[in-house]
């Protein structure tokens, strides 16, 4: 006769497939639709008279609005679980995109896609569904089932361009949106799928049983932390100048028209098995470790990118490269949070961490535009990128990551 333990065992297995796939869902469509926002910059700004700056800047803002905003929603996710933060930031992400698509102003336009979908996007990406991820998960399998759920994610980012391109084609910007938010709300009730931690399961959790203010005071006095955030913020300002500038940097090399549309679709592509193949090296390997040599390979390819002819095998190889590095980072972070810290405040100290990248992503946007306005070239920046990701690999190398309840003796001291 089977025992409970043996029986219960394929219901457990099935739970957490469930809740991978559920999490990848959610992150699918609130990232997806996020892609999809330049192709409305033109359209708004024909169709309601607005500044194509007004609307860039209100793009740019949800960015940091999502960022100040991840702490918060990952603190909420620790305290009540990740349903009702899941259910509030699918509202928010469509009450944004039906301000939007309605616009009579440009002031309903930065509270719609600047706040509205800022908020939203930080309760229906990283900080929380990976958080609701690894928690369902034994701390062996968590980087892989992360890694696994972010890769899920990256579908919606392939897939939501041409659709969205599609409906505004036939039926306008305004029926794009609308469609765009009823997506979003569809996917709302899938943060009950996720669930929240058993009082069981909370109770074996090694972390920090300390408030949220305890937590991260500590947290901020330990190296390790303190490294990994900082190298998070060379993530974000990678990323987000080569996601914004690398059309116009393309079109500057006379590059083919629609190349820059085949190098950001290549690298949606690439980064659904670049997240899985670095969630299951996490898993494998020490994740501070992977996380270094993934930096040194973005500035290698990011170098050889600058000083090599341009051609549109060498844009595509690029985009390639960079696809398979770059949302890894995200699983290997939130892992080694989780590592340290335990799981029961990882969405808070997680959304700290993502703070620093969302400033980076904002500097990255910035810096980019300002640099070429004041030198009529992307170079600096591209030096600076490459540069930016070789200090990141620097700081994760030395990072202990050893967790922090581990009783203090001569032999193994807590780092703080």
């Amino acid at each position: 006769m089977p025992s409970a333990s043996s029986s219960a065992s394929p219901f457990a297995s099935r739970r957490i497939y469930l809740i991978v796939a559920a999490g990848a869902a959610v992150m699918s469509m609130a990232l997806g639709a996020r892609q999809t926002f330049g192709l409305f910059i033109s359209p708004l700004s024909y169709d309601y008279g607005l500044p194509v700056t007004l609307i860039a800047f209100a793009i740019a803002l949800h960015n940091l609005v999502w960022g100040f905003a991840q702490p918060l929603a990952g603190a909420a996710t620790d305290r009540y679980g990740p349903a009702p933060v899941v259910v509030f930031g699918a509202a928010a992400y469509a009450a944004g995109l039906a301000m939007t698509a309605l616009a009579p102003n440009g002031v309903v336009l930065v509270l719609g896609m600047g706040v509205f979908i800022g908020i939203g996007i930080s309760c229906t990406s990283f900080g929380v569904v990976l958080t609701a991820v690894g928690r369902s998960v034994a701390p062996e399998k968590r980087s892989m089932a992360m890694g696994l759920a972010s890769a899920g994610g990256s579908l919606g980012q392939v897939l939501m361009v041409p659709l969205v391109q599609g409906m505004r084609s036939m039926s306008g910007i305004t029926v794009a949106l609308l469609v765009l938010a009823l997506l979003v709300l569809a996917v709302a009730p899938l943060g009950l799928v996720l669930g929240r931690p058993s009082r069981a399961a909370a109770a074996a959790d090694p972390g920090l049983n300390f408030s949220l203010k305890e937590v991260v005071s500590q947290a901020c006095r330990h190296r390790g932390y303190r490294l990994l955030t900082i190298g998070f913020f060379a993530c974000g300002f990678q990323l987000a100048f080569i996601a914004t500038h690398l059309p116009g940097y393309l079109e500057l090399c006379h590059m083919p028209m629609g190349l820059a549309a085949t190098a950001l679709a290549l690298i949606g592509l690439f980064n659904m098995a670049g997240s899985w193949t670095c969630g299951w090296l996490g898993g494998r390997f020490r994740q501070h470790h992977v996380l270094g040599w993934l930096y040194l390979v973005r500035s290698a390819a990011i170098g050889l990118f600058f000083v090599l002819p341009k051609t549109p095998f060498s844009v595509a190889a690029f985009a390639a490269v960079m696809g398979l590095a770059w949302l890894g980072t995200v699983p290997l972070t939130t892992g080694l949070v989780a590592r340290i810290f335990g799981t029961r405040h990882m969405g808070t100290l997680f959304g700290v961490c993502f703070l620093s990248h969302q400033l980076g992503s904002f500097l990255g946007v910035w810096l980019g535009g300002l640099v070429l306005d004041l030198t009529g070239s992307y170079s600096l920046l591209w030096g600076a990128t490459f540069a930016a990701g070789v200090l990141a690999a620097v700081l994760h190398f030395p990072i202990d990551d050893r967790s922090v309840e581990r009783p203090s003796t001569p032999d193994s001291p807590v780092h703080a």
